[in-house]
């Protein structure tokens, strides 16, 4: 089965509904990123690579915006163009006249999800600057917490990423800058992020930042490690809350796992497909993936049903719900 570089349209929590692009695996390739973090929704990485230089597989501008330009006419009313997927997409240094490209061709703004890592580089900075909105992953003040959840390749250092996104936040021409606080928790007393005192360092870090945005939210797919669990809601809104006094209210986003069924006018050319295409990337339950392509549960039980016994997907347990992934 054929594996496109645009994997779908995808209901999110926080970007409404998004066309999501993997500008850095194809298909055949291995799983490489910089880091391998414990709440990974798509499991530990292969190869942990030390920079763009070592990608395997990494897509090109031209095969990106085909894939737009042919993709986003079976969709309407996106939010917009996300650069995500399957691994962090600042390792691909063609992302700048990727989104330069899309730009091109469709009006939706452009958003970059990214893990921070990069940021010391003047020429990934520089590629995220043609974006729109940039949401950064920063997990911890803390040197050691950091390590332990993300887990980075040998030369990573948390002083560096910090100092990447305060040029980032000064550069003069720059998108919006959201950061995404990841909180974890743990069954067996693994280093994690909620603690008071974690979240004090957190706030004291963001001060020099002065992102445009923060969000705070926490797992919500099957984690790559199983000790890691979400943090919960009564105390993701306590730490919201600390946020709120200390940022405002108005740049304080509180991601909570209710996730609304959005109307979609999306054409599919082969829905089968389509669905393993998403679920490659991205695990989902079986309701995010009928409210991802605007179908129900009908339509969708025997493309289920044959994917699952051709072994081509799998169904996994959580304490969130059953998902579905690719086997």
């Amino acid at each position: 089965m054929k594996t496109r570089i645009i994997y779908g349209p995808i209901l999110s929590r926080r970007l409404g509904r998004s066309l999501g692009v993997d500008v850095i695996k194809k298909a055949g390739t291995k799983k490489n990123c910089n880091f391998d973090c414990v709440y990974c929704q798509l499991g530990h990485v292969d190869y942990k690579i030390k920079g763009p230089e070592e990608v395997e597989g990494a897509v090109t501008t031209e095969e990106v915006v085909e894939g737009i330009r042919s993709f986003h006419r079976n969709i309407e009313n996106l939010d917009y163009i996300t650069f995500s997927g399957s691994c962090e997409p600042t390792l691909n240094l063609s992302l700048g006249s990727m989104i330069r490209g899309v730009k091109q061709i469709i009006d939706q703004p452009v958003c970059v999800l990214t893990n921070s890592s990069l940021l010391d580089r003047e020429d990934v900075r520089s590629n995220l600057a043609e974006a729109d909105l940039v949401i950064a992953t920063f997990v911890s003040g803390n040197e050691d917490t950091f390590r332990a959840i993300h887990r980075p390749v040998e030369g990573i250092r948390l002083d560096n990423i910090i100092k990447g996104l305060q040029a980032m936040k000064d550069m003069e021409k720059r998108p919006r800058l959201g950061i995404e606080i990841m909180l974890v928790d743990s069954t067996n007393g693994y280093p994690v992020n909620g603690t008071d005192e974690e979240i004090t360092k957190l706030i004291e870090v963001l001060k020099t930042i002065d992102p445009d945005e923060i969000e705070i939210l926490t797992v919500s797919r099957p984690p790559a490690e199983k000790f890691i669990a979400p943090v919960a809601d009564i105390r993701l809104k306590e730490i919201a809350h600390r946020f709120d006094e200390e940022f405002g209210r108005d740049r304080v986003k509180l991601v909570l796992k209710v996730l609304k069924r959005g109307k979609s006018s999306m054409q599919h050319e082969n829905l089968e497909e389509e669905v393993y295409d998403l679920l490659l990337r991205r695990p989902c339950t079986f309701e995010q993936i009928c409210a991802s392509f605007g179908i129900s549960s009908a339509q969708l039980t025997p493309i289920m049903e044959k994917l699952i016994s051709s072994n081509t997907i799998i169904r996994i347990v959580s304490e969130n719900g059953a998902y579905y992934k690719a086997s």
